[in-house]
């Protein structure tokens, strides 16, 4: 869709879309054109509110105004409706910016929570947390199995509380367990 290939003009439609008024106007055009005053009387809104509302759902491309004597009438631009959430929310790969990096996130986490290889802190926050435990994790030999006290000394390169990296590794699914053997999980569960 042309008219909406800019993100800015995507934004403003969502926005114009996010108020109760809004939607209610919308659904009344959809039954016939109407000029402001008349919503403002059907809604029981302010002639100026209602004037405001309407600039929105202009600027968005929403619906389209024209003179009819004394009254702006204003009319369903319906075209744009039909457009699919996904046509409206999918952007052409071209559009994306190519610098930024798919693990952006996951590096900003590393780099806030690892200070000369060492964790600081364990996040208390769940995806931080995961992003930090996989990191951990992906220092095992896949296959390799490891007794307690080399998996301890493994964590403890990593921070002094391994016993709670121990734990969260296993609660996250990152490694297994059975008595004092571990392992590494093939893959997240």
């Amino acid at each position: 869709m042309d008219l909406y290939k800019n993100l800015d003009q995507r934004a403003a439609l969502f926005k114009a879309l996010g108020h109760p008024a809004r939607l209610l106007m919308l659904n009344l055009m959809r039954e016939k054109s109407r000029h402001g005053e008349e919503l403002a009387a059907i809604l029981h809104l302010n002639p100026a509110t209602v004037s405001h509302h309407l600039a929105k759902l202009t600027d968005a491309g929403l619906v389209s105004a024209h003179k009819d004597q004394y009254y702006q009438v204003f009319s369903l631009r319906g075209e744009i409706l039909k457009t699919t959430l996904m046509e409206m929310v999918e952007m052409p790969q071209e559009s994306i910016h190519t610098d930024a990096s798919p693990d952006a996130f996951r590096d900003k986490v590393l780099r806030s929570f690892f200070k000369r290889g060492r964790l600081t802190q364990i996040p208390a926050q769940q995806k931080k947390k995961q992003i930090i435990l996989e990191h951990i994790a992906a220092e095992f030999e896949p296959g390799r199995r490891y007794e307690e006290r080399e998996v301890n000394h493994l964590l403890l390169d990593f921070n002094e509380d391994y016993a709670s990296l121990r734990r969260f590794l296993i609660e996250f699914n990152l490694l297994h367990r059975e008595g004092s053997i571990y392992w590494r999980a093939e893959k997240p569960e």
